[in-house]
């Protein structure tokens, strides 16, 4: 019979504004830590525009006014996750692994570099050849896998936080996203850094149900489990309200 421990629960959310997935990832964490929910969780989403800040943000890398992000509809949040300040928005794929570590290893460093291979898989189903930047957590793309490339640019950013070594918050990665939204901040507080989109390298559209497909897949691969589509109200918890 198969493990049911070593499944990983794919819940596809759809839009969603960030405050209500804020507190949803959190009931889920709660609930992985107690053990209410057995099994490792992956919350697929989409956000309307939003700006976080981690709790290394430095105020400077918000270069937007207040009053120009309610002109552009942008929200702001302040956050327990780690990292500077980003953007998440309409045609991009925000991951939250709610994943527990103790039944893989217990090291922060370790998880943040399994989130950027399953990243650097997810795309590479695409031809997108992705990589590391030394010193920077994220995954970064010099173009299509045999082209002549272009310097790196950024595609995904990361930013997690753990408690009891149960994970949530997570990764953004860049499908359809309208670029000129990070004009708004310094990403990841990165000065000088070429966001790009996996439409951008392609010069085709991406579908999103397609991105979160080949997350999914690549998830489940990097951390050996097997992904399982899942509805929210499986595992019985209930979405808080903006």
């Amino acid at each position: 019979m198969p493990d049911a421990a070593r499944e990983l629960r794919v819940v596809r959310l759809g839009r969603m504004r960030y405050a209500e997935a804020l507190e949803l990832q959190r009931a889920v964490a709660r609930a992985r830590i107690s053990g209410a929910v057995p099994q490792d969780v992956l919350l697929l989403v989409e956000h309307e525009p939003v700006v976080t800040m981690g709790r290394t943000a430095k105020q400077q890398n918000l270069t937007a006014s207040p009053e120009l992000l309610a002109a552009r509809g942008v929200e702001l949040f302040e956050v327990e996750r780690g990292g500077d300040v980003t953007y998440h928005g309409p045609g991009q794929l925000v991951g939250y692994p709610i994943v527990d570590l103790k039944r893989h290893r217990q090291d922060l460093h370790w998880y943040l570099r399994q989130v950027e291979e399953a990243l650097i898989v997810a795309i590479g189903e695409r031809g997108i050849a992705g990589e590391r930047s030394a010193g920077y957590t994220g995954v970064w793309t010099r173009g299509v896998v045999g082209a002549v490339g272009h310097p790196p640019r950024k595609v995904a950013s990361i930013g997690v936080h753990a408690r009891d070594w149960v994970t949530w918050h997570g990764f953004a990665l860049n499908v359809t996203t309208e670029l000129s939204y990070f004009d708004l901040i310094v990403p990841c507080g990165i000065a000088g850094v070429d966001m790009t989109s996996m439409s951008r390298e392609l010069g085709e559209p991406v579908a999103m149900h397609d991105a979160e497909d080949a997350a999914a897949r690549a998830f489940g691969s990097v951390f050996a489990l097997e992904p399982r589509e899942t509805p929210l109200a499986a595992l019985e918890i209930e979405p808080a309200t903006a």
